[in-house]
């Protein structure tokens, strides 16, 4: 697996696309999900090629399954407060190692800010619900990362949460999205460690910043 600490991440370039970021309130095909609008208004955003993909993913998804969107955009003062955070968590419950660990230890769940894939607008957290809204187990809840149930590939999770994470990654790779594998419910397109992963020339996005800031 590659960490998106890892320094072939930070070598990938970006030739900025300039898609602008849409919100996924004024997209009637997408359902959102509150939980996250604590955070700021940029949680409800993404890339526009981004969400054309998901409205797309949503129609091969089977019939009275729809995605739930989480969060996408993450402006880069946010994430770095999150990663800071997590090496200073790392720091006190297993001390004496050098800062590099800890930044590779961290990268395991939150990316480094500088090519952390929510903050170019590229990445969304989601999972699945029924027409009636009510969320689908998948083994974990999101963001949920206090045990390796939360690894995409877990053999730790029932026969119908692995089914239901097998469902939802079918429908996102079908239209190029990548997963980041120690969270099923991370998926990303179009930016830096997409384009490794892929084997793409360059990134399309790099950071972005919300619509009128």
């Amino acid at each position: 697996m590659i960490l998106l600490s890892d320094p072939a991440i930070s070598r990938m370039p970006v030739e900025e696309s300039g898609e602008v970021l849409i919100d996924l309130h004024t997209v009637q095909a997408l359902r959102l999900d509150p939980r996250m609008a604590g955070t700021g208004r940029g949680y409800s955003h993404l890339r526009l090629s981004l969400v054309d993909r998901l409205v797309t993913a949503q129609t091969l998804l089977p019939p009275g399954l729809h995605f739930l969107i989480v969060e996408g955009f993450r402006p880069i003062d946010l994430q770095a407060r999150y990663f800071d955070a997590h090496v200073d968590q790392l720091s006190s419950t297993d001390p004496g190692h050098d800062q590099d660990w800890y930044r590779r230890r961290a990268s395991h769940y939150i990316s480094p800010p500088e090519v952390a894939p929510h903050v170019a607008g590229a990445a969304v957290d989601l999972t699945l619900c029924d027409t009636d809204g009510t969320e689908l187990w998948l083994g974990t809840e999101v963001n949920d990362t206090d045990t390796e149930s939360c690894h995409t590939a877990s053999d730790a999770i029932s026969a119908e949460a692995a089914e239901h994470r097998r469902i939802l990654g079918a429908s996102l790779t079908a239209v190029d999205l990548i997963n980041y594998p120690t969270e099923w419910w991370h998926w990303s397109y179009g930016d830096r460690y997409w384009a490794c992963v892929t084997g793409a020339s360059a990134a399309r996005y790099g950071p972005a910043a919300l619509p009128g800031s």
